[in-house]
């Protein structure tokens, strides 16, 4: 059993052969059960041009969830400040976290949100990649105008999400949380943390350093199972293995027919191995050690499996094989 708290993060897979209005309408499923589960919190992530993964922005899907929820804390993870003018970003979760107080967390990343260039070109009107000076100044000018223009009661609470020692390195000094994507860059985990909670600097918005680790989890009642449902996200990544971001989301029986080249399926065990998948005991042991060698507060589960019904089996079953009693009792 581990005593950090658990949450979520809803990626928004659609389906291949269903429409994407399958998935939207999913999500508001998956918050109401989610909560009943117990988990703390539930945060959207920024996607788009993929035929994988629904382009819905985490603003909107936070507000609709936030009125068909009450209780679980819910926002963005993370919305991505080099597409947003920094004044938009403070008046659309000010004003969330003003109508759903104590429940609306900002959780603000870097990347575009797409493979694609023209799209990344379109999202930011035609300018190239930011800087990390840009970067800097995009998310110290959402801080301030939540604070001094939105200037709404309560705010949002802000976190930064990281892959790299350089977005802790930009928390550190802003005095935020932390929300690293141990699901993306595992290798970049401990070094990157370290440095964070070295560094940092206290804030209006955070005393002390502030770690969530989001770390992907596939559960389920026998090992092959769990294997049979991380088959297609597999498929998904073994084409960003080769540059290819346009792969569809495909069925588990279409996921089980994939061949991988060896290289492929080398990278695919290597990434596994830091992610936490398997029967409820091994995503237990798994989830245990993660929060122990990365001192976390909190650890935040992405299941990118392709039914509702399967992810939020694996979400039961990890609420009752990890959290502990006290954790348990209903809200």
């Amino acid at each position: 059993m581990i005593t950090v708290p658990l949450s979520a993060l809803e990626v928004a897979m659609v389906q291949a052969g269903a429409p994407a209005a399958d998935t939207l309408r999913d999500t508001t499923e998956f918050a109401r059960r989610i909560e009943d589960l117990g988990y703390q919190r539930l945060w959207y992530a920024e996607h788009h041009h993929s035929p994988a993964i629904g382009a819905f922005p985490p603003v909107v899907l936070t507000a609709h969830t936030a009125a068909s929820t009450s209780s679980i804390r819910l926002g963005s993870g993370g919305v991505l400040a080099p597409n947003h003018a920094p004044i938009m970003l403070a008046e659309q979760f000010g004003t969330l976290a003003a109508l759903h107080a104590g429940r609306i967390d900002l959780g603000i990343g870097r990347g575009p949100g797409t493979f694609d260039e023209s799209t990344a070109r379109a999202l930011r009107r035609g300018a190239g990649p930011t800087t990390d000076d840009e970067y800097r100044d995009d998310v110290s000018e959402t801080l301030r105008f939540l604070v001094e223009e939105v200037a709404l009661d309560p705010l949002p609470e802000p976190w930064l999400l990281s892959s790299s020692t350089a977005g802790a390195t930009l928390a550190a000094e802003l005095g935020l949380p932390i929300a690293f994507a141990h699901h993306i860059r595992p290798d970049n985990t401990l070094a990157a943390l370290h440095h964070y909670r070295e560094h940092f600097s206290p804030s209006r918005w955070c005393d002390r350093p502030r770690v969530l680790v989001c770390v992907e989890t596939v559960c389920a009642e026998t090992r092959e199972e769990a294997a049979r449902l991380a088959g297609p996200m597999d498929v998904v990544k073994s084409g960003l293995l080769k540059g290819q971001g346009d792969i569809p989301f495909p069925t588990p029986e279409q996921a089980a027919a994939h061949s991988f080249t060896p290289q492929e399926a080398r990278a695919l065990t290597a990434f596994r191995i830091h992610q936490a998948h398997g029967t409820p005991d091994t995503v237990a042991a798994h989830l245990t050690d993660l929060a122990e060698a990365t001192g976390a507060d909190e650890l935040m589960l992405v299941t990118p499996v392709y039914a509702l019904t399967d992810r939020l089996k694996s979400y039961a079953l990890v609420r009752q094989h990890v959290m502990t009693p006290a954790e348990r009792l209903p809200r």
